[in-house]
Formats: C-alpha cells, sequence, structure tokens
C-alpha cells in the first residue's frame, strides 16, 4: 500500500484552514496543519511534504518570509509552494511571491476544484520520485552484494530495468498530463521528475556491460541528490 503523502496547510485563520481540509479531503492525503509560519517551519523539522499552501498575509512571520526560511534550508527548499492571498496589489506583489520561490500564487477566492487539481499533480510528482529513490536505494543495495560478471548481476540488472520501465512510463504519462495542463510550475516539476529517471537508466544502461562481464563502471552507483535538477 502506497504510503499517504502530507500537504502542509500554513494559515492564521481557522476558518480557512478548515475550508482547505474540506476542499482537499477528497485526494486522501495526510493533512497538516499550521496557524503561522513559525509553527510552519517546526513542522517543518520533523516531516517531509509533498507541497505546502501557505497564506501571504498572517500576523508575525508572513508568508514570504516563510517561504524564504524554507527555501533556505537544504532539506525543506525544493519542497513546492502555493501562495494563498487574499489581496491583490498588482504584478509587483504577484512577482514578490515568485522571488520568494513560491510555484504558484493564487488570489482568494479561488476555484477549489482548479487548487484541489493543482495540489494533486504536485502530490503525484512526490510519490513518483519517491518511488525512484526507493529503486535507487534497491539498485545500490541489490548490487553491493552482487559480484561483478557474474549471472546473478545480470539478473538484478534485469530485473531493475523492468522495474524502472514502469516508473518511466508512469513519468511520460505525467508529463503529458501537465504540458495539457499549460502550467509552468507543473511542467518545470514534471521535467525535474523525468530527468531524474533519465539519471537513473544512464547508470543501469551503464552497468549492465559490468553485470554481463564486459568489464564497465562499478557496480554501485552514487546516490541521486537532485542536486543537478533545474
Amino acid at each position: 500500500m502506497t504510503e499517504k503523502a502530507k500537504i502542509l496547510l500554513v494559515d492564521d485563520r481557522q476558518e480557512n484552514l478548515l475550508a482547505l481540509e474540506a476542499i482537499l479531503s477528497a485526494l486522501d492525503q495526510t493533512l497538516v496543519r499550521a496557524h503561522s509560519g513559525e509553527e510552519a517551519l517546526k513542522a517543518l523539522l520533523t516531516d517531509e511534504f509533498a507541497v505546502i499552501l501557505l497564506d501571504v498575509q498572517m500576523p508575525g512571520m508572513d508568508g514570504f518570509e516563510t517561504a524564504a526560511h524554507i527555501k533556505r534550508r537544504e532539506k525543506t527548499r525544493d519542497i513546492p509552494i502555493i501562495f494563498l492571498t487574499a489581496i491583490n496589489h498588482g504584478p509587483h506583489h504577484t512577482f514578490r511571491g515568485y522571488a520568494a520561490g513560491a510555484v504558484d500564487y493564487i488570489s482568494k477566492p479561488f476555484d477549489p476544484w482548479v487548487l484541489r487539481a493543482k495540489v494533486s499533480v504536485f502530490v503525484d510528482l512526490y510519490k513518483k520520485n519517491c518511488q525512484l529513490r526507493e529503486q535507487a536505494t534497491l539498485l545500490r543495495g541489490r548490487l553491493e552484494g552482487v559480484a561483478g560478471g557474474d549471472r546473478a548481476g545480470a539478473d538484478v540488472i534485469a530485473e531493475l530495468s523492468s522495474r524502472l520501465a514502469s516508473v518511466e512510463e508512469q513519468a511520460d504519462g505525467m508529463a503529458k498530463q501537465v504540458e495539457s495542463a499549460d502550467d509552468p510550475a507543473l511542467a518545470a516539476s514534471a521535467g525535474q521528475l523525468r530527468r531524474r529517471v533519465a539519471r537513473m537508466r544512464a547508470a543501469l544502461d551503464a552497468l549492465a556491460p559490468a553485470a554481463a562481464g564486459h568489464g564497465g563502471p562499478p557496480l554501485v552507483p552514487a546516490p541521486d541528490t537532485g542536486e543537478a535538477d533545474g
């Protein structure tokens, strides 16, 4: 059973949090509340989130400052942030949101279906990335105990190649879905996923000759840190 993704909802108003939960409950994921920027940062210290919905106008640490702290942390800097705001001060205000690291900027009142659809795609991308990390860990673990050049090595490569093919198919399908939505933020995240999948495929292809006894690079590839992604 696939583990549920966590979605962080940040708003100082209880009624807004309840409204977001009502909209996103259909996604059947784990919704975590934070009533302030400080509370959100504490939650990010212990949990991993697929996406953050962040209110801009909050007392104390506002959404822009909260986002800046999130993006400065190596552990959390790649989490997508969707800004929600009840005010609209024009292009400059929106630009400030994107400059703070948001992938999207939505003004209230917003269309519940649109918000749910956007969050759903980010959740799917997160799960595919988790699946890819699991495959990378499995690859390294399985190959550490396999001597180069024997039949067992070739069998392991074949098995992992088959598993990766399934991830590739899902990633391609998701990329096409995102492209049809004409959303640059989602397209960028989908592109990052496809690059990670391509690196994993390249690692497997490079390992195949070694497993078949034809020499080649070491059986255990370097971990995929994602730092080369844009």
